[in-house]
């Protein structure tokens, strides 16, 4: 793979995921709903929890606390058949910005893990929503996209857009 960028994986739906640095990963999507309820479905524990794992990856949420504010904290626990320990992701959220962004640190990667940035940009009831992964090294991006993690966020859109 190039080390600079990337092309635009091929999408199912109407996500578009990019490469745009060695540590970088951008994905995009419309949502047919205006920004307020798109961020709602992102900062209330019980909205999200129906849209951000992938079904087909088979795991449960345990437990997910989301206290969605500048300064605050998340943490969800997942299970999944195969694993007989849970697993934690956790982090803080370092800027948010109600229905306009949100930027949260991963922090169960340790020092591999990347700072997230989320906004929400509606014109005419539609919202564009942009992710932006950053990537403390290339290295952590490699392993984040071969683990298939930073590749779920088509099925997870999809079903967001589902519950939208």
């Amino acid at each position: 793979m190039d080390q600079r960028a990337s092309k635009p994986a091929p999408a199912k739906g109407r996500t578009t995921t990019e490469r745009v640095s060695p540590k970088e990963l951008v994905v995009t999507r419309r949502f047919n709903a205006p920004a307020r309820l798109v961020f709602e479905a992102w900062a209330t524990p019980e909205i999200f929890q129906r849209w951000w794992l992938p079904e087909s990856f088979g795991i449960k949420v345990i437990s997910c606390e989301l206290d969605v504010r500048t300064g605050g904290s998340y943490r969800l626990v997942l299970g999944h058949p195969s694993s007989g320990e849970p697993m934690a992701f956790f982090g803080r959220y370092l800027e948010v910005i109600p229905n306009a962004r949100i930027v949260w640190t991963n922090e169960e990667a340790g020092e591999a893990g990347a700072v997230t940035t989320a906004t929400f940009e509606e014109k005419a009831g539609v919202t564009l929503v942009t992710v932006h992964e950053l990537y403390p090294s290339k290295e952590a991006l490699d392993e984040a996209l071969a683990s298939a993690s930073s590749g779920a966020w088509d099925e997870q859109f999809e079903q967001l857009d589902i519950l939208l």
